[in-house]
Parts: C-alpha cells; sequence; structure tokens
C-alpha cells in the first residue's frame, strides 16, 4: 500500500494538517472546493519564479487566510509590498470568475470585485532548506529533461544535492517515453532509506510532468527528512 498511496495524504489527520482549512455548510462547500482548486493552481503558476512550495487556505466568515510557503519570500513580497497587493488583486479575480462561471446573482459579482465582502490576507513563510523540498526537485528535474539533458546524469545530481542537504533518504521515479524511447517504461532511482509505511517518518512527496517531444515523462520524488528537534 505505500507503493500507491500518496505519502502526504496518507498522513494527513494525524502527523499532517489539511491544506484548506475551513468549514461550510451543504450547500456551499463544493462552489468553497473548486474556488480552492482554482486558487491554489493560479498563484502556483504565478509564483513559479518565487520557489512556490504549497499554498494552505483558511476560511473566516469575512475573510480568506492565504498562506504561501516559497524558496525565495522577497520575490512574493516585492518592493514596499507591492507584490502582496498584486497576489490579493489575482486571487479576487480568481474568485471573481469562478462566480461568474457559476451564474451568480450581479450583486456578488460586484461584491467581490470591491473587495470589500471579502478580506484577503496573506501571510509568506521561508523554507528553511529548499534542496530538500519534493516540490523544488521534481520541478527541476522535469525542467532539465525538457533541457534535453541525459536523464540518469539529472537524477544523479538531484539526489546527490538531496543527501548533501541533509536527508535521511531520496526515491526519484520516471515514467513514459524516457529518452524518447518508442516504448514507454518506469525507472527508479534510490539512496538511503526511504520508509513507506511508517507513519512517523517525515517524507517529502510530489510529482511533476516533463513535456518532450516524443511524449511526456513523469516524475516522483520522495525525500526522507530527518525528525525535527523539540
Amino acid at each position: 500500500m505505500g507503493q500507491k498511496v500518496n505519502p502526504i495524504g496518507f498522513r494527513i489527520g494525524t502527523f499532517l494538517p489539511w491544506k484548506s482549512r475551513w468549514f461550510s455548510e451543504d450547500s456551499k462547500y463544493k462552489d468553497y472546493l473548486l474556488e480552492d482548486i482554482e486558487i491554489r493552481r493560479t498563484l502556483m503558476e504565478k509564483l513559479k519564479i518565487a520557489g512556490i512550495i504549497q499554498v494552505e487556505l483558511e476560511r473566516l466568515p469575512k475573510s480568506l487566510v492565504v498562506i504561501l510557503t516559497v524558496s525565495r519570500p522577497g520575490v512574493v513580497i516585492g518592493r514596499g509590498g507591492s507584490g502582496l497587493e498584486e497576489i490579493k488583486k489575482i486571487i479576487l479575480e480568481v474568485i471573481d470568475r469562478f462566480k461568474k462561471s457559476k451564474s451568480r446573482s450581479a450583486s456578488q459579482v460586484s461584491d467581490g470585485q470591491s473587495g470589500q465582502s471579502l478580506k484577503i490576507d496573506l501571510r509568506v513563510n521561508e523554507v528553511r532548506n529548499p534542496e530538500i523540498s519534493a516540490h523544488l526537485v521534481a520541478t527541476r528535474i522535469a525542467f532539465e529533461l525538457e533541457r534535453r539533458f541525459p536523464h540518469r546524469r539529472v537524477v544523479n545530481r538531484a539526489m546527490e544535492r538531496v543527501m548533501q542537504a541533509g536527508a535521511e533518504g531520496v526515491k526519484i521515479i520516471l515514467s513514459g517515453r524516457i529518452a524518447g524511447a518508442d516504448i514507454a517504461r518506469v525507472e527508479k532511482y534510490h539512496l538511503g532509506s526511504v520508509p513507506t509505511q511508517t507513519l512517523r517518518e517525515r517524507i517529502d512527496y510530489a510529482r511533476s510532468t516533463a513535456l518532450l517531444k516524443r511524449g511526456c515523462v513523469g516524475v516522483k520524488v520522495y525525500i526522507h527528512k530527518k525528525a525535527e528537534k523539540d
């Protein structure tokens, strides 16, 4: 089971918190869920340069708290906080666009555009060690594969960086038409210890896709981090 289940989803609720934290009635649950998905997808795309890792959302009665975890917070904040204001506008635009697509009333759309009915609270957290972030490692591998670097050299260098940064172990899986092969295959690379069934271990997981001329290559990264000392 540990080979098939997402390690992060496997630990949510016991050792890891949810990425969306709010409560809603049955009538609004679906709308809030789809809004969260669209907001998270837009921010992950817009803030690639800042090395964004995850987006956490907390909904309050009249406000929305957005927690961004990035490797370069200065890019997000900008000069004098100008970057934060732009991100708030992007979030409001996503919410308004979602409301219009759902054919809601004109009063709700106008309230969202004015920003008076919903207050956006942005918080930016910096990653202590970006070299052992599974999302950043997977994104970097996919980017280098798209630039036609040899896949074995790319993976070996990535694993060496992760181990030198202090990780307990790393596992990388490539799947698809690797190196332009006519038949798709799966290749697994492993260094150190990566337990899949021990819930108390800190396993970071991410996946990405490299879009190549011969087809797509999927990238999965598992990183076993050291336990934090109290």
